[in-house]
């Protein structure tokens, strides 16, 4: 329906000599606005020398006209808004639609024909997983289903660190504690502990970690080869029990171990056309020409840095895999990393520059605040998805049931903020039925399920009520709010949605007798548009869609 009215509000500014413009159509924040609100006159009216509300008069008139019996009622309001209110005829074809057309529902086609590569979670082997990637996994995985579900063809990515100081560390660690064979992600993740502790407190031990750092990057000592490949071969396989509990996996790996030397190939070929600099010894990107931070890509040694190694990475990508858009998801201290590796790259690359975006992500805190994987009292990804299992299991003794409930709170509570900003997790917070969680819009949908279960296709009153629920016109949003949550890289926004819609659906169930009622055959309409919206948005944003609770 939005496209529709954005076309028919175009029409009616031609009409008056507008040419192509932007403008807005929202759903307004309150029913008694309507279902859309656009500032079209506002914007065109200093172009064309005239009034706003003269314009906005104008448009109302013509979406009157063009969109007929889809409109009950087109307004001007303040300086030259224009509010649309759909007919109840309008309404009903749409929850119709939802109805009917079950996983379909909601789906768009504006990313039709499009490849996306989403780099996400991106975990180091030889340490744990920690809550910083479990929020990085739960939006990136997010952002792949909602540009999936806009039609794109999707690639998951996963950039892992299997090479660097922190794996000297891990193995240095385990070396001293007589371990060989190293058997899980937590042996692995405490002997990173010690390493990190004996590199700041010991000379000895940071100088023997160093030479062990520099013969993993060599590649040539056969016995230490030998034990990082056991010691990755068992972080890997800890990944991905997680990534099976957290419902995603990944279509390409790519490792540290591979961007390095092509990431020095390709600095040393940017030197040469002058787009780095030589600085004792160090090749460096000189960020204060375009108003950026200067940073080492090669060090005195030899070695490449995490800018040099993303520069790579990014080439190894448009090597593997063909997309029209490269997306990456990591924690926003990263911001001015990408920004300067985003910059580099325009000189050396401008069409995959171009092409790719940073999200960001805040920290996942607790009540103890940051955590530090160096000290050794990090808050891993399994630990606190298995912590809330059990709290869960309290109120729900079938395990999957307690699964599918600990992960939606856990998902919802990362999912309901503006990638970027930080998040205090709350454990009774984000597993209470009161709103505002995960468990929330799961509890709703099961009320739902449950209506339509007992109904089992029999239906009594065919009486239609004289207007629309509330929560019809909420329920015809979705297409849209998808769509934008996916234009966006906003996964919050669907969040936000959902939760609204849960509220609305609460509200119709406490007030609206379904089954046995004289509007039975409609309410039921409602109430399966309902289950069909919310199963899919919880769908896209990788949250669990229980059958009970």
């Amino acid at each position: 329906m939005e496209e529709q009215i954005r076309k028919a509000i175009a029409e009616a500014l031609h009409s008056v000599g507008a040419g192509d413009v932007s403008f807005s159509v929202e759903r307004p924040s309150e029913f008694a606005h309507g279902d859309y609100a656009t500032n079209a006159a506002l914007v065109v009216a200093k172009a064309l020398g005239k009034n706003p509300r003269e314009v906005a008069e104008h448009v109302a008139e013509s979406l009157t006209k063009s969109l007929g019996t889809k409109v009950s009622h087109v307004a001007v309001a303040g300086p030259g808004f224009v509010n649309i209110t759909l007919s109840k005829e309008a309404v009903r074809l749409a929850i119709s639609e939802a109805g009917a057309q079950g996983g379909e529902w909601g789906k768009g086609a504006t990313d039709s024909g499009k490849r996306v590569l989403i780099e996400y979670t991106d975990p180091n082997p030889f340490k744990e997983m920690h809550i910083g990637h479990l929020m990085s996994n739960v939006i990136g995985e997010a952002l792949t289903r909602l540009a999936g579900n806009e039609g794109a063809t999707v690639i998951r990515a996963n950039y892992q660190g299997d090479v660097g100081p922190h794996v000297a560390k891990a193995i240095w660690g385990l070396q001293k504690a007589g371990i060989t064979e190293p058997t899980s992600a937590k042996e692995i993740g405490d002997a990173y502990a010690e390493g990190s502790r004996a590199y700041e407190e010991s000379p000895e031990a940071k100088a023997e970690i160093d030479v062990l750092n520099q013969a993993i990057y060599m590649g040539n000592d056969q016995d230490v080869m030998e034990f990082w490949r056991k010691g990755r071969d068992v972080s890997l396989a800890a990944f991905e029990r997680l990534y099976k509990i957290l419902g995603t996996h990944f279509d390409y790996y790519f490792f540290e171990s591979e961007t390095a030397e092509s990431g020095i190939r390709i600095v040393k070929d940017g030197l040469n056309k002058g787009i780095f600099e030589e600085s004792e010894g160090a090749v460096i990107y000189p960020g204060e020409k375009k108003g950026l931070h200067t940073l080492v890509f090669i060090t005195s040694r030899g070695t490449p840095t995490y800018e040099a190694k993303d520069v790579g990475l990014a080439f190894l990508k448009e090597g593997r895999v063909q997309s029209d858009r490269s997306i990456i998801v990591t924690a926003a201290e990263q911001i001015g990393h990408f920004k300067i590796v985003f910059a580099a790259l325009e000189e050396l690359a401008p069409t995959i520059a171009q092409k790719t975006t940073h999200v960001p992500h805040g920290f996942l805190r607790l009540s103890t605040g940051k955590m530090s994987s160096r000290a050794g009292n990090v808050i891993t990804a399994e630990g606190l998805i298995q912590e809330v299992i059990r709290k869960a299991s309290e109120k729900n003794e079938d395990p999957l049931i307690a699964e599918q409930v600990a992960l939606g709170a856990v998902k919802y509570m990362i999912l309901r903020q503006a990638p970027g900003s930080d998040i205090i997790f709350d454990e009774e917070k984000s597993l209470s039925l009161e709103g505002d969680s995960g468990p929330y819009l799961q509890y709703a949908l099961v009320r739902a399920r449950k209506i339509l279960a007992y109904a089992s296709g029999s239906v009594n009153g065919v009486e239609e009520p004289d207007a629309p629920y509330p929560i019809e016109r909420i329920i015809l949003h979705f297409p849209e709010v998808a769509a934008r949550a996916a234009r966006e890289l906003s996964p919050n926004i669907l969040t936000t949605y959902l939760t609204e819609l849960a509220g609305a659906w609460n509200s119709f169930y406490a007030e609206e007798q379904v089954l046995g009622s004289p509007e039975e055959a409609y309410k039921q309409r409602v109430t399966r548009a309902f289950a069909n919206t919310m199963i899919n948005g919880l769908t896209i944003l990788g949250i669990p869609a229980p059958e009970h609770m």
